[in-house]
This record gives structure tokens, C-alpha cells and sequence, in this order.
């Protein structure tokens, strides 16, 4: 297994975790007192509810897009919250907001304390130690991201006409919420707005996985099981990013609650 991105997973997992601390859901009513205000469900036309909702996550219903970003930091623009009917994405707005996650200041970062992380365990030798192994280490994790990103997010979409986005569900309790986010794995929406078989996600990552391993990574690890391996890293890393998506709206209105 490609250890960056098992790393990866294993950061966005303690991120979560420590989120869901925050975003707890309020506790029902006491008999007598006044029912809160019902939000809009996910389709609902409600303006008010469309408008807050896209103050707080930066997304633009005309650009189909958000602006939003996992914990303040990490890029989260294939995430759309509230959204009910929107467009689909063109094949030049899919590569484009997929250029834009896969370039931000702050993918240089995660990749660089990835590539940290790695180096400090010799994860894969044949990159050596040192400014040269780690240079390695941090151009190969870089690609890797990069490379799976373009695939699943703008590659094949275009090609199979599927929507990149992830659309929250927001409503229902947590294993049911959690159950829909790794539900998208397999199942996602194609440009019309039906559902269909994720084939971008699962061969997307298969290709990226491959092309990988079979162009940049050390020759000791040119495998058919390894390969296998980092597809299911992948495909594990995109589960658990699914999962935080859906519930950092819920944890990002919970600290802004706090804060004020």
C-alpha cells in the first residue's frame, strides 16, 4: 500500500473524529417547548435557506461550485450543501475547479508533511533518504494526488458525462448520513441528474493507480499486488474524504456558533 496516501487517510480520520466532538446534534425538545424551524430539505426551492447556506460554505448556485474548504484549510470545491437542482458542470468548469483544489497554496503543504511523514518511516527505500529522498518522495505524492484528481474528477467525468461534485445529504442520523457518503463511492450522479455506477471513481483510481506506479515509483514496487494495493488506498482515502464532507458543514456551524 502507497503509504502517503494510507497517511492521508489516517489524518482526515483523526480530523473527523475530533470534528464530530463539535458536531453533535442538538437534543430534542423538552415536551412543551417550541419546535425549532425545519431547515430545507436538500431539494427545496426555500430562497432564505439557499442563501444561508451558501454564505456559509462559499458556494455559487450559478458556478455550480463552492469556494468552502475542509477545517478552514484543505480545498473543498467539488462540495455543494443545500443544493437541490443545479446544473451540470461543463467539461472545461470540471477541469478547472479540479486545477484549482489540485494547485492551492495549501495542497503544497499537505503533501510536503505527507511526504514528511514518509520519509521519517522509510516508506518505499528505493527513494533513499535525505534532500534527494524526500524530494522524491514529495514529487511522487504530489503527482499521485494530482494525477487521481484529474482522473475522477475531471477525466472521466467528461468522458462518461458523471458529476464530480459531492452533493451533502444533511438530512437523517449519523449512520445513515455516513452510510450515503460511502455510498457515493459506487453511486453517483451522471450529468442529467439520474444515478449511476461511479465508474469514474473506481477506474479512475484503478488508472491512476497503474500509471503511478508503473512510470515514477521505485522499480522494486512495479507490481500487479502493489498496484492493486494503492488503488484500494485510494479508493479507501476518497471514502473517508466523502465521509468528512458530509459532516464539516455540520461541524463548521457548530464553531461558528461557539465562536459567537
Amino acid at each position: 500500500m502507497k503509504p502517503v496516501m494510507s497517511r492521508a487517510s489516517a489524518l482526515l480520520s483523526v480530523l473527523l473524529m475530533v470534528g464530530l466532538g463539535f458536531g453533535q446534534q442538538p437534543a430534542a425538545p423538552s415536551a412543551g417547548s417550541s419546535p425549532a424551524p425545519q431547515s430545507p430539505a436538500a431539494g427545496s426551492q426555500d430562497n432564505s435557506g439557499q442563501k444561508n447556506g451558501d454564505q456559509a460554505s462559499g458556494t455559487s448556485q450559478t458556478k455550480g461550485t463552492s469556494n468552502d474548504r475542509l477545517f478552514f484549510a484543505l480545498p473543498n470545491f467539488l462540495t455543494l450543501e443545500n443544493a437541490g437542482q443545479v446544473p451540470p458542470l461543463s467539461v472545461g468548469q470540471k477541469f478547472k475547479v479540479v486545477a484549482r483544489g489540485s494547485f492551492d497554496p495549501v495542497a503544497f503543504v499537505w503533501y510536503g508533511a505527507l511526504s514528511g511523514i514518509s520519509q521519517a518511516e522509510n516508506s518505499e527505500p528505493g527513494y533513499g533518504q535525505g534532500a534527494e529522498g524526500y524530494g522524491k518522495r514529495y514529487g511522487a505524492a504530489f503527482a499521485d494526488g494530482t494525477i487521481e484528481n484529474f482522473m475522477t474528477g475531471a477525466i472521466f467525468p467528461s468522458l462518461l458525462h458523471q458529476d464530480p461534485r459531492f452533493f451533502q445529504e444533511s438530512n437523517g442520523g449519523f449512520a445513515h448520513r455516513a452510510g450515503y457518503a460511502v455510498s457515493r463511492i459506487f453511486i453517483t450522479r451522471s450529468d442529467s441528474g439520474t444515478h449511476q455506477f461511479n465508474f469514474s471513481e473506481v477506474v479512475g483510481s484503478a488508472l491512476s493507480a497503474a500509471i503511478s506506479t508503473y512510470s515514477y515509483h521505485p522499480h522494486a514496487d512495479r507490481t500487479v499486488a502493489n498496484t492493486a494495493s494503492v488503488w484500494g488506498s485510494l479508493v479507501g482515502y476518497d471514502t473517508i474524504t466523502f465521509v468528512v464532507k458530509e459532516f464539516w458543514p455540520d461541524i463548521r456551524r457548530k464553531l461558528h456558533k461557539d465562536k459567537k
